[in-house]
C-alpha cells in the first residue's frame, strides 16, 4: 500500500531536474517541487495539529498541486472549495468539515470568522511563509485522511466525501494500468484543480515523472495556444469543454499534432462533438466513468473514437480497470445477469473510506462488505462493458459539475411566492444538461423567470441555478404517494435525444 508521498519521493530521485509542472511564467522541476512539498508540511506542523482540515479556496495554479499534495503529505486533511459556490456553501463546507485553516487566492469574505487562520496566496504571504518554513516529512499511513471532497446530497446538506492516502494511491495505481502515462507525457490541467477531473490523473503524472502544465482557468484560445507551444500529448476535458475546443479548432486551428489522447467525462456528451473531435485532434478518445467517491475511476473506454459509427458500443463508457470490480444490482441487492439494468454498485481500493460525520448516509451506499451503490442505474454487456440508462440519484450533470435537484429546490422554495417546485436536467448543446425548474406560484404572486434566478444566485452557486424556469397554474404532477413525476415533466424536453446519461 503506498501514500501520496511515494510519488513524490520516486520522482524526486530519479529524475530530479525534470520540469514537474508549468503554469504561465512558473517552471518547476521534480527537486524543486519536492522541496516545497516538503516546507508545505513544515508550515502546515507550525500552525495546524496533526488530522487538522485545512481549507484550498483557489485558481488553478503550480501551488496548488503542491498544496494538493504537500496538506496530506503533512498528516493534514485539504478540504478544496469549489471557485463557484455562493458564501453559504462556502460556509457550510468549512464549519462542517471544522477546518482550521484557510488557504485562499481571494477574499475570504465570511469564511475569515470561522477558521483560525487565513493565508493568503494571492498577496505574497504564502510564499514569505512558505519560505521560512523547515522542510519536514511527518508519518503519514495509507489509512491516514486525505481529504474530504464536498459533493451535494440528494437529500440534505452535501457530503464530505472522506478519501484516503489509499483511495487515492488506489486511483493512480488503477489509472496507470489502464491508460499508461509515459515519462515524457505534457499533460495539460484544464479542468478546475478543485474538481475530480482536475487532479484525477496528478499523482500518476508524478510517479511516472511527465510534466504538468497547469491552466488558471479554462477557455479554449488558451488551451490550443498551450497544446501548441507545450508539445501537449495528454488532456482531460469535461464535455462543455471539448466542445469549444472543437468549435474553436474549426474556425482557428492551432498545431495540435503532439496529442496522443483526450480523456472526457463527468457528464453527457453529444456524438457529434465527439466525431468533430476525432476529425480535428486526431488523437485517442478515452471515456471515463466515475464519482468522487471512487477517488475516482471507475470504468475508461479506450480508443472511443473506433466505435463512434458503432451505435450500441458508441453509448458504453467502458470497462472497469484491473482491481476494480462492477456489479449491477436489484433493488434487494441480488447481483443481475449481463443485459439486464439495475445500479450499478462498485468495488475496490479506491471506495472512498466514507462521508465525514454522516453514518447514516454512509451506511446507505457502502456495504459491510465494501461495495459503493453510486445511484446510477445501468447493465453490463456480455463483454463487461458498462452503459448508463438513468440515474436513480436526483441529479443533473451540468458541464461536468453535479447538481442536486434537492439543493435548488430548497433554495427555490424559499422564495414567499413559490407554492411548489421541481428541478430536472434539459438537453443543452453547451453543458450537456441544463439545470431547469417548473414553478407554481402562490396565489396573489406575480413571478417571472428572473425574479426566481436572482433569489437562487444569492444562495447556490452559479451553475446550480436554473438556467430557465417554467411556470404553471396547476399542481405538479404527482404519484399515488404524493412524489413528483419529474419524468413526466422531463420527456418532452429529451424527445428525440439518445445520450441523455454518460
Amino acid at each position: 500500500m503506498y501514500t501520496m508521498r511515494d510519488p513524490i519521493r520516486r520522482a524526486e530521485s530519479l529524475f530530479p531536474s525534470r520540469e514537474a509542472v508549468v503554469c504561465g511564467d512558473t517552471r518547476r522541476t521534480y527537486a524543486e517541487l519536492a522541496t516545497r512539498v516538503r516546507k508545505v508540511a513544515g508550515l502546515c506542523e507550525s500552525i495546524t495539529d496533526v488530522g487538522d482540515r485545512i481549507c484550498l479556496w483557489s485558481a488553478n495554479s503550480a501551488e496548488y498541486l503542491e498544496l494538493f499534495v504537500g496538506i496530506p503529505c503533512a498528516g493534514r486533511a485539504i478540504v478544496p472549495h469549489n471557485t463557484r459556490w455562493a458564501e453559504p456553501e462556502l460556509l457550510y463546507a468549512t464549519t462542517d468539515a471544522a477546518a482550521t485553516v484557510l488557504i485562499c487566492d481571494r477574499d475570504p469574505g465570511g469564511l475569515v470568522d470561522v477558521v483560525d487562520r487565513v493565508i493568503r496566496l494571492d498577496t505574497g504571504e504564502y510564499e514569505e511563509l512558505l519560505a521560512a518554513a523547515p522542510e519536514s516529512e511527518p508519518v503519514v499511513t495509507p489509512e491516514t485522511l486525505a481529504g474530504l471532497f464536498y459533493t451535494g446530497g440528494t437529500t440534505g446538506a452535501s457530503k464530505g466525501v472522506m478519501l484516503s492516502h489509499a483511495n487515492l494511491m488506489a486511483n493512480a495505481v488503477h489509472l496507470q494500468l489502464s491508460q499508461p502515462m509515459a515519462d515524457d507525457d505534457r499533460y495539460l490541467t484544464m479542468a478546475p484543480m478543485f474538481h475530480a477531473a482536475g487532479v484525477y490523473n496528478a499523482l500518476s503524472n508524478i510517479w511516472i515523472g511527465c510534466s504538468n502544465i497547469v491552466l488558471p482557468a479554462f477557455d479554449p484560445d488558451a488551451v490550443l495556444d498551450t497544446i501548441a507551444a507545450e508539445k501537449i500529448t495528454s488532456a482531460i476535458a469535461v464535455p462543455s469543454m471539448l466542445a469549444a475546443m472543437v468549435e474553436t479548432q474549426a474556425t482557428d486551428p492551432r498545431d495540435v499534432s503532439s496529442l496522443r489522447w483526450i480523456s472526457h467525462g463527468a457528464s453527457p456528451v453529444a456524438l457529434d462533438v465527439l466525431k468533430r473531435s476525432d476529425e480535428l485532434f486526431n488523437c485517442e478518445l478515452i471515456h471515463l466513468y466515475g464519482a468522487t467517491e471512487l477517488a475516482p475511476l471507475a470504468t475508461i473506454f479506450r480508443h472511443e473514437e473506433t466505435f463512434l459509427d458503432d451505435p450500441a458500443r458508441a453509448k458504453s463508457c467502458g470497462t472497469a480497470p484491473p482491481g476494480i470490480a462492477i456489479e449491477i444490482r436489484d433493488a434487494s441487492g441480488a447481483t443481475l445477469p449481463a443485459g439486464e439494468a439495475g445500479e450499478v454498485t462498485v468495488l475496490g481500493p479506491n471506495v472512498m473510506v466514507g462521508y465525514w460525520n454522516k453514518p447514516e448516509q454512509t451506511a446507505g451506499v457502502l456495504t459491510e462488505d465494501g461495495w459503493y451503490s453510486t445511484g446510477d442505474v445501468g447493465y453490463l454487456d456480455h463483454e463487461g462493458y458498462l452503459y448508463l440508462v438513468d440515474r436513480s440519484k436526483d441529479m443533473i450533470v451540468s458541464g461536468g459539475e453535479n447538481v442536486y435537484c434537492s439543493e435548488v429546490e430548497d433554495a427555490i422554495y424559499t422564495h414567499q411566492g413559490v407554492l411548489e417546485a421541481t428541478v430536472f436536467g434539459i438537453p443543452d448543446e453547451q453543458w450537456g444538461e441544463a439545470v431547469h425548474a417548473v414553478v407554481v406560484p402562490r396565489d396573489g404572486h406575480d413571478l417571472n423567470e428572473a425574479d426566481v434566478i436572482t433569489h437562487c444566485r444569492t444562495l447556490i452557486g452559479g451553475y446550480k441555478v436554473p438556467k430557465s424556469v417554467a411556470f404553471q397554474t396547476d399542481a405538479l404532477p404527482k404519484s399515488g404517494p404524493g412524489k413528483v413525476l419529474k419524468r413526466e415533466l422531463r420527456a418532452p424536453y429529451w424527445e428525440g435525444h439518445e445520450r441523455q446519461i454518460n
